[in-house]
C-alpha cells in the first residue's frame, strides 16, 4: 500500500503508452524529482507494464499496479467511451482520485473520453457548467497561463469571467505570484472590439468585487509578449492559438537546425555557441510545457499530449505534484463562493 502524495496514473492512456509512461516517471524521479515524496498508483495491463519496469529502477520503488485489460483508445467518441469505459484505465485512474486514494489524476489518452469521465466522475464545483483546460505558454519574461485550450468550443459570458478565477487560481499555485495579471483574449484592446459575449465578460470582470487584477482585453501578440500573467478565452480560440504556436515552435526549430547545418562556417560557429544554443531550443520546446490542466472539477486531472516523450509526460507529472503540494483547491473553492455570491447579489446574466 503506498503512502505520501499519490498521483494515479492512466499507464494505457496515449500514442506510445505504456513504454511512454513509465520512462516518463523514470526522468521525474531522476531529473526533476530526487527529494519529493510523490508515489504512483499505475492503471493498466500489468503484463505490458512490469517488463518495462523492470528497466526502470526508480520507478520500481515508487509504484503500485492495479491491474487492467480494458483501454479507451485515441478514436473512441466520448460517448462510446462513458459507456464501455468503467473499469478501463483511465477510468480507474480518475475513481482512485474520486476515492481519496489519490490527490490527482494524468493521463495521456482521448481527451473528449478523459473530460467525460472526469465530470461524471468527480462532478463540477459550484455553479461551474464544464471544466476548462489550461495550458502554460512561454514567454520574454517566463510564463503564462491560457484557457480555455479545447474543452469548451462555444462560451458564454459566466463561463469567461469563472475561468478568469480558475486561472488566476492555477497560476498562484504553480508559479507562486501573488495577484497574477488576468487578461481576456480579443481582437483588439479598443472598448468597441469583440463580440456580445466578449463585452459581457469584460464589463462582468470590470465590476468584480473579487479582488482580480483585471487588465482588460489583450490581444493574440500579448500571449508570448508578456500582456498578462493568464489570458481567458473560449476553447475554439484557445486550442487554434495553442496548436499554431506548437507548429510555429516546431517550424522555427527545424529553419534553426537547418541555417546551422549549412555550411562549415555555420557549423564551426555552433560550435562556438553551444551552450547558448542548448539553452534556446529548451526555451522553445513545446515538451517543457506539456501538461493541460481541467479546472472547475472535484478534483484535479491532468491531460497529457497523447504523441509526447518521456521529458513531455515528466512535465506533466511536475504540474502535478506542484498542485498537490499547494492549497489550489481552496484557493478556487474559495473564490467560485465569492463570485456566486457576487453574481446572485447583481443578478448577472451571461
Amino acid at each position: 500500500m503506498l503512502d505520501g502524495l499519490i498521483i494515479s496514473i492512466d499507464a494505457m492512456g496515449g500514442d506510445h503508452a505504456p513504454s511512454i509512461v513509465l520512462a516518463g516517471i523514470e526522468y521525474f524521479l531522476k531529473h526533476e524529482g530526487q527529494g519529493r515524496r510523490a508515489r504512483f498508483l499505475l492503471h493498466g495491463d500489468e503484463a505490458q507494464i512490469q517488463p518495462i519496469l523492470l528497466k526502470c529502477p526508480r520507478t520500481r520503488e515508487r509504484v503500485e499496479i492495479l491491474h487492467t485489460e480494458k483501454v479507451i483508445s485515441m478514436e473512441d467518441k466520448p460517448s462510446h467511451a462513458l459507456r464501455k469505459g468503467k473499469g478501463s484505465s483511465m477510468w480507474n485512474a480518475i475513481a482512485a482520485v474520486k476515492a481519496g486514494r489519490a490527490e490527482i489524476a494524468v493521463s495521456a489518452g482521448n481527451t473528449g473520453a478523459l473530460m467525460a469521465m472526469s465530470k461524471l466522475q468527480l462532478r463540477m464545483k459550484r455553479g461551474v457548467q464544464r471544466p476548462a483546460i489550461a495550458a502554460s505558454w512561454p514567454r520574454e519574461d517566463g510564463m503564462c497561463v491560457v484557457l480555455d485550450v479545447g474543452a469548451n468550443i462555444e462560451c458564454d459570458a459566466a463561463q469567461l469571467t469563472e475561468f478568469a478565477v480558475l486561472g488566476e487560481a492555477y497560476y498562484h499555485a504553480i508559479y507562486k505570484k501573488e495577484h497574477p495579471s488576468v487578461g481576456l483574449l480579443n481582437v483588439g484592446t479598443e472598448d468597441l472590439k469583440g463580440n456580445a459575449v466578449i463585452k459581457a465578460a469584460h464589463e462582468r470582470l470590470s465590476q468584480s468585487q473579487l479582488d482580480l487584477n483585471y487588465i482588460g482585453y489583450v490581444e493574440g501578440n500579448d500571449i508570448s509578449s508578456g500582456g498578462a500573467d493568464v489570458v481567458v478565452t473560449d476553447g475554439f480560440t484557445g486550442n487554434i492559438a495553442l496548436k499554431t504556436a506548437e507548429g510555429t515552435a516546431k517550424l522555427i526549430g527545424a529553419f534553426f537546425q537547418e541555417a546551422l547545418n549549412g555550411s562549415i562556417w555555420s557549423k564551426f560557429t555552433t560550435a562556438l555557441n553551444l551552450m547558448a544554443l542548448r539553452r534556446l531550443k529548451k526555451r522553445i520546446d513545446p515538451r517543457r510545457v506539456n501538461g493541460g490542466v481541467f479546472l472547475g472539477l472535484n478534483g484535479v486531472v491532468i491531460k497529457s499530449h497523447g504523441g509526447t516523450d518521456a521529458i513531455g509526460f515528466a512535465n506533466a507529472l511536475n504540474i502535478a505534484i506542484e498542485l498537490a503540494e499547494s492549497d489550489f483547491l481552496k484557493v478556487i473553492d474559495d473564490k467560485l463562493d465569492a463570485l456566486h455570491d457576487e453574481d446572485d447579489n447583481i443578478g448577472f446574466i451571461s
